[in-house]
């Protein structure tokens, strides 16, 4: 049996349709949790977020942003802010997984960059890319990633983001849908909605 990088054999929507038999749902309840009511933020919560935007700023303007500063300077302290990090959730980071491909007589391997878990349940898979890489190259990474779940009737989440841009990944029973993408170059400090959506999706598997 052949094996591949997930990074090399899965790099579009299509192909993560094809050799997955995964389908985008069109449905705008299938991917409620994203949408209001949201839980409120607190002052000192939207204090954090605020020197969260202004920390990605200051470093978007001394040049290109790596993964791993990705995940110090804004991952991790979100997934602090929503609680993720702390029981009953477990992160777990660069977690291997391999996919295999019946039909193609493959296995796709790779690594997660952050999986949150709680018990043996995915609660949250993120993908993250260099800040100077568009972060929807990594969708189809994450649904591959996502394939890898034991429970795939369950919903699980992604989130995928190069540090300035953040979306979400909805995914039960082989469909799948996305969020809106939110961006720290808007106005508006958008880190809002990304903690509001991460607390309402901890918040729906721990009820």
């Amino acid at each position: 049996m052949r094996s591949f990088a997930v990074t090399k054999a899965i790099e579009t929507l299509n192909q993560a349709e094809a050799k997955f038999g995964f389908s985008r749902s069109l449905d705008q309840q299938f991917f409620f949790e994203w949408q209001e009511p949201l839980p409120e933020l607190t002052e000192a919560e939207t204090n954090a977020l605020d020197r969260l935007q202004q920390r990605y700023l200051y470093y978007q303007a001394s040049g290109s942003i790596s993964e791993g500063t990705v995940q110090v300077t804004a991952v991790a302290p979100l997934l602090d802010l929503a609680g993720l990090c702390d029981p009953p959730f477990l992160i777990r980071t660069k977690e291997s997984v391999s996919i295999q491909v019946e039909a193609e007589d493959a296995i796709l391997e790779g690594r997660i960059d952050i999986l949150v878990l709680q018990n043996q349940f995915w609660v949250l898979v993120v993908e993250e890319k260099r800040g100077s890489f568009n972060s929807s190259v990594a969708l189809p990474q994450a649904l591959a990633y996502i394939s890898a779940n034991p429970d795939v009737n369950r919903s699980t989440f992604a989130l995928v983001t190069n540090g300035e841009d953040y979306q979400f990944v909805k995914f039960k029973s082989q469909q799948y849908a996305f969020s809106k993408k939110f961006t720290l170059m808007s106005p508006d400090n958008e880190l809002y909605s990304v903690l509001r959506i991460l607390k309402r999706i901890g918040g729906a598997i721990d009820s």
